[in-house]
């Protein structure tokens, strides 16, 4: 039987960890929250830029 692919992981897609580095050094968000971020808004950086600014002021 084929396994099914877990969509919610603890971790962006293999390779994206440079995604989470670099949005943390623009941003100025926990890598966490990057995760979160890219989870939800992919590669969508502008809008990704905007939910951390966001976040930043909370």
């Amino acid at each position: 039987m084929a396994r099914k692919k877990s969509t919610k992981t603890s971790r962006v897609k293999k390779g994206a960890d440079l995604e989470v580095e670099h949005l943390t050094e623009v941003s100025d968000v926990t890598p966490k929250q990057a995760r979160t971020l890219l989870r939800k808004h992919g590669a969508d950086w502008q809008n990704l830029k905007d939910e951390a600014e966001d976040l930043k002021e909370d």
